[in-house]
């Protein structure tokens, strides 16, 4: 019975929280210590020069733990990131790094990394929200697992996801809601939240996130941290769990986040040197390309297409201003800016239509299937798009009608038209679409000489709790490049001023559609004040390391105009 699945729902809940509790405070006594300069200086070295300084016999992985996992449990305390943590496990397999497979001699040697919490690790639930889910360990530790031990690093923490893994929430009846370090009130983004706000507060310096609409970026956007969506075969993925098994309209894919821009380039090229083909039949056989790749962009004038806004949900002021100072940046130290105006490219609306319904061509029955009962909680945004998906068609026509003709809103109205469950043959005809937007924005690229494109990451600095009910569809500045499937990455340039970034007195600006106007009505950037803003980076196929050199060339382009991102910093307790 319903009632009675929820009652156990409730309990299991509750049980999983307190057992998460137990496993952090009976840590033994020096993991709840006050940090040390020690500790900061720990933290506050690059991952390069620490693994240099554990092979050099200098430090000790031990120590390095302990540093770590002192400052992941203030985080903890601060943002509700952590869902599983495995620092006793890390104690044993540091005390026999032969057996447990931990490479000391590897590139990552020694560094505790966070992982999200759809990696299994053996011994360790991967419930991702689902109370369905709970007290059923992995058994083995995927590849992905596998691999990061061999390469040195110590996998330390597993961190929070929104249940479904589709918002930029991330917060579940399992284990809560997880908060932006910036602003509490806010969002860390998601569905790699819970990584997004251990790194931006300094509870690890890299980390392993999943991205199918922006689940890497938009918490680096919003936590203020630095990721890349890589492309579909580049990065492990298999062995591991997902809410939507078998969906392959638009492929979710793993992708790397760090703390730092050069911690993020190190450890994307420390997994790739380990050659994860081997260790993941999926992953293309590319191996690290930084020379041949980026080379070529060190002798010629860097050509950028601007996308500034989407032509669904145009950037608020903050957003903007982040844009344009990303701009005037690069256009200083030489680099041509061409504009990207909506009518030049392939249409960003039809794309964002396609790519929704591509992903959720089952109407929503894999990712409702695992909930054991009709009174737990679904996050808000997708409760939202639930509901719309199992209107009866005949329902739906009827309000897509009024949307158009009585409230002139073409967009919503589009977005909710004919959105049922597919069959076959449909899905068949919308793979068609997909590869044709491939080569239309290849052709594009192609035809303008571009060698990058820039554009927002999301239209807003983060959402409220709850505030995916009204922007589950802003979306589409991230989405747009997983149905392409090229290679983008994000940078945060600077926080949001509440004079700066203000609304003008008397703006109609964010008024052109239902789902624009439902996320600016969000915008507050007094109440946002201090919360980052950030760019994102977008190469074609295959591109990461092009797209990490972009991400560079941004950084050090800001930095001569004085702008330099400040996160937040490490304390002495």
């Amino acid at each position: 019975m319903p009632i009675l699945n929820y009652i156990q729902h409730r309990a299991d809940c509750k049980r999983k929280q307190a057992q998460r509790a137990e496993s952090l405070s009976s840590l033994p006594a020096t993991y709840h210590l006050p940090l040390t300069i020690a500790d900061k200086a720990i933290l506050d070295t690059p991952v390069s020069l620490a693994s240099d300084r554990v092979r050099s016999g200098e430090w000790k992985p031990i120590d390095i733990l302990r540093s770590y996992s002192r400052r992941a449990i203030k985080s903890h305390e601060v943002t509700n990131c952590i869902t599983e943590s495995l620092i006793r496990d890390a104690e044993s397999w540091l005390e026999d790094p032969s057996t447990s497979g931990i490479n000391l001699s590897g590139p990552l040697a020694g560094i505790p990394i966070s992982i999200k919490d759809t990696v299994n690790v053996k011994g360790h639930d991967s419930c991702i929200g689902y109370s369905k889910w709970i007290d059923k360990p992995a058994e083995v530790d995927s590849p992905m697992v596998t691999l990061l031990k061999h390469t040195g690093a110590v996998p330390f923490v597993k961190t929070n996801v929104p249940i479904t893994l589709l918002s930029f929430e991330s917060t579940n009846d399992v284990f809560g809601r997880t908060k932006n370090p910036h602003n509490t009130n806010y969002s860390p983004g998601g569905s790699t939240g819970g990584e997004g706000a251990l790194l931006a507060h300094g509870g690890s310096r890299i980390g392993i996130g999943t991205d199918v609409a922006g689940s890497v970026r938009i918490p680096a956007a919003w936590s203020g941290i630095y990721a890349l969506r890589c492309t579909t075969c580049r990065f492990p993925k298999i062995g591991n769990v997902t809410s939507m098994a078998g969906q392959e309209g638009v492929l979710a894919v793993y992708s790397p986040m760090a703390r730092t821009l050069p911690d993020l380039i190190y450890l994307m090229k420390s997994i790739t040197e380990i050659k994860p083909w081997e260790y993941d039949y999926t992953v293309a056989p590319i191996p690290w390309r930084w020379e041949s790749e980026t080379k070529p962009l060190e002798t010629k004038r860097v050509r950028w297409g601007v996308i500034r806004d989407d032509g669904v949900v145009a950037p608020t002021p903050a957003i903007r201003r982040a844009l344009d100072d990303t701009i005037a940046a690069l256009k200083a130290a030489g680099d041509e800016i061409i504009e990207l105006h909506l009518e030049e490219i392939p249409n960003m609306f039809q794309a964002l239509r396609l790519a929704a319904r591509l992903l959720n061509s089952d109407n929503g029955a894999t990712f409702s299937s695992h909930f054991r009962s009709i009174f737990e909680n679904n996050d808000a945004g997708v409760s939202q798009l639930y509901r719309i998906m199992s209107l009866p068609r005949f329902v739906k026509h009827i309000y897509s009608w009024w949307l158009r003709y009585v409230r002139r809103d073409p967009v919503l109205a589009d977005l909710i038209s004919d959105w049922h469950e597919f069959s076959v043959a449909e899905q068949w005809k919308m793979v068609v679409q997909r590869e044709t937007l491939r080569k239309d924005w290849t052709d594009t690229k192609k035809k303008l000489g571009l060698d990058f494109i820039l554009s927002p990451a999301n239209a807003l600095p983060s959402v409220p709790g709850g505030g995916m009910k009204y922007t589950i569809a802003n979306c589409g500045y991230t989405f747009l490049w997983n149905i392409v499937d090229w290679a983008a990455g994000v940078v945060p340039v600077d926080h949001v001023d509440p004079v700066k970034d203000a609304v003008e007195k008397g703006s109609k600006e964010g008024r052109r559609n239902g789902v624009e106007k439902r996320a600016w009505e969000l915008y507050d950037a007094e109440k946002m004040e201090g919360l980052p803003t950030a760019v994102q980076i977008i190469g074609g196929r295959w591109e990461e390391e092009k797209v990490l050199w972009g991400m560079e060339r941004v950084v050090e382009s800001l930095a001569s105009e004085g702008k330099v991102y400040r996160g937040i910093e490490v304390e002495i307790d």
